[in-house]
């Protein structure tokens, strides 16, 4: 079955950084998309990255532009969020979830299977 298992988050101060990692198993990792979705205490679901299925393209969210790197590597089937000058605002459960199609970018079609998440936070 398809598993996505963050790792990485905790407690980073301001201008810190972390990386966390996404492990993923259960489906071709090549084939999909994948993203980087985050959700701050009280608030909604905001997309943060997306890493196209091959490594080729990447996106990002205007609010961690410059600041965040999202990156794959296709021998481990994982997705990494590599996260610099983390800034309070950024205090969140991040969650990995993979593209529904092979052709979905973004989750244009959907994103259908997310991991558990992982909490950063990000405080002095």
């Amino acid at each position: 079955q398809v598993q996505l298992v963050e790792s990485g988050g905790g407690l980073a101060q301001p201008g810190g950084s972390l990386r966390l990692s996404c492990a993923t198993s259960g489906f071709t990792f090549s084939r999909y998309s994948m993203n980087w979705v985050r959700q701050a205490p009280g608030k909604g679901l905001e997309w943060v990255s997306a890493i196209w299925r091959d490594g080729s393209d990447q996106s990002y969210a205007d609010s961690v532009k410059g600041r965040f790197t999202i990156s794959s590597d296709h021998a481990k089937s994982t997705v990494y969020l590599q996260m610099n000058n983390l800034q309070p605002e950024d205090t969140a459960v991040y969650y990995c979830a993979k593209d529904s199609q092979t052709t979905g970018w973004k989750g244009y079609y959907g994103m259908d299977y997310w991991g558990k998440g992982t909490l950063v936070i990000v405080s002095s």
